[in-house]
């Protein structure tokens, strides 16, 4: 099932061709993996037993319902776009939060997210708030990258989910 919780705004001035381009990052299995995780539905793995800081190598999920969730950005409840980072992350993983359930999912069935900042400065903060929300013990699979947004946006987030039908 795919979720398109895309906002109009995006699609008019968010460019996504960098984007596109850097979110090739995909799930791969590799040989001397050692699991992470509990074995069960979704199991998280890293190369030679590895523990990264706040991802996953690696998300082998069990058959089921993949929810993939547009790039979502920071705008607020009100429609617009708060000037500091703090404030427009928490709007975004509130956007997810309800994107999510739309598709009958929560951050726990989360297996992959992209993280797009105009600044890497801001990942402590990002980390910071982003632990209010995802389970850090098994952090899904990740990739941050800086990008240039516009419309004052500092922050997109797309994800992809994994729940039993």
């Amino acid at each position: 099932m795919y979720v398109n919780c895309l906002p109009s705004w995006y699609s008019r001035s968010l460019g996504i061709n960098a984007r596109v381009a850097l979110s090739g990052v995909a799930f791969a299995i590799f040989a001397g993996c050692s699991d992470r995780g509990t074995p069960g539905f979704n199991t998280f793995l890293n190369v030679n037993g590895e523990h990264p800081p706040g991802y996953t190598q690696v998300v082998i999920t069990a058959p089921g319902k993949l929810i993939f969730v547009s790039g979502r950005g920071g705008v607020g409840p009100d429609g617009k776009v708060p000037l500091d980072f703090d404030s427009q992350t928490t709007n975004t993983f509130e956007d997810l939060r309800k994107c999510l359930a739309l598709a009958g999912a929560d951050f726990k069935d989360v297996v992959k997210i992209n993280y797009y900042l105009t600044d890497l400065a801001n990942t402590g903060r990002l980390r910071s708030i982003r632990g209010k929300y995802l389970n850090m013990n098994q952090p899904p699979a990740a990739t941050l990258v800086q990008v240039g947004l516009s419309g004052g946006a500092l922050i997109e987030i797309e994800l992809v989910a994994s729940v039993r039908q």
